[in-house]
């Protein structure tokens, strides 16, 4: 069955000093098209560098939008997971993603997002493929990401436990799922949406789009360039809470040395 009535989608930028990326970010939001609306929020946490100025100058050009919202504020927060919830919360649309400020979307890929909804009306959320690239834009890491595509192709809820291959630029979900699951734990800093794929996936199997549907950067400055191996540790004090399988933590753990040791002649 296909639904008939049109999609919202609520989009939340994060962001803090990321002037270098944000215009791209932003570009591959609002550049989308189809028989859906936008409302997209960027939620500044009190940039010092052109981050404003970009900010400002879209806010003009998209004032009276009849289909995209284009929303913004620049202040102080407690971090990404403060900020992409102080959007949510904000947010009117039937489906919610958060896009950070140095990664993007592929072209059109809303409206392939939007034909998967439709045609799936029972399901919650939907995630696909993401590119891995550097700050030229270059594909980088491509057995990183053929990999997780490898996983996400034979995706269940223990492997889900096991090796957190769900991209969270390329993940989309009902806001009915936030609202009974949410906010993201602001207590994470690296994990906080694992946790939440976590929480909603238990009884509620997603959509796989087989496309790639975002960018993820990887640059100097990076949490995914720096912070692996902390982002390892906080992966596995986050899947303890959802699992006392001593089989699905042992492999989890394995898997997380094994990746160490890779990632430490690649990245």
């Amino acid at each position: 069955m296909i639904s008939s009535i049109n999609v919202k989608f609520s989009i939340i930028t994060p962001s803090f000093n990321q002037g270098q990326f944000l215009e791209q970010t932003i570009n591959s939001v609002l550049s989308q098209t189809g028989d859906f609306d936008i409302e997209y929020f960027i939620m500044d946490g009190g940039s010092t560098d052109n981050s404003i100025d970009i900010i400002k100058k879209y806010a003009r050009l998209y004032k009276d939008h009849l289909h995209i919202k284009f929303n913004w504020q620049s202040q102080k927060d407690k971090g990404q997971s403060d900020a992409i919830n102080q959007g949510f919360k904000m947010s009117t649309g039937d489906f919610f993603a958060s896009i950070n400020s140095d990664d993007f979307y592929d072209p059109g890929i809303f409206s392939q997002i939007e034909k998967a909804l439709k045609i799936n009306p029972n399901k919650k959320w939907l995630t696909g493929y993401s590119h891995i690239v550097n700050e030229n834009n270059q594909l980088i890491q491509l057995p990183i990401t053929i990999y997780k595509i490898f996983w996400l192709k034979l995706y269940s809820y223990p492997s889900l436990q096991i090796l957190n291959f769900v991209s969270q630029p390329s993940t989309f979900f009902k806001k009915e799922l936030f609202n009974q699951h949410g906010p993201f734990n602001e207590t994470l800093h690296l994990t906080m949406d694992y946790d939440f794929w976590l929480k909603i996936a238990k009884k509620n199997p997603p959509i796989i789009l087989h496309q790639y549907i975002s960018n993820f950067r990887i640059h100097s400055q990076s949490k995914g360039k720096n912070d692996y191996q902390k982002q390892f540790n906080e992966d596995y004090s986050t899947v303890k809470k959802y699992t006392h399988n001593q089989f699905i933590l042992f492999c989890h753990r394995l898997h997380n040395q094994l990746i160490t040791l890779i990632y430490r002649f690649i990245k």
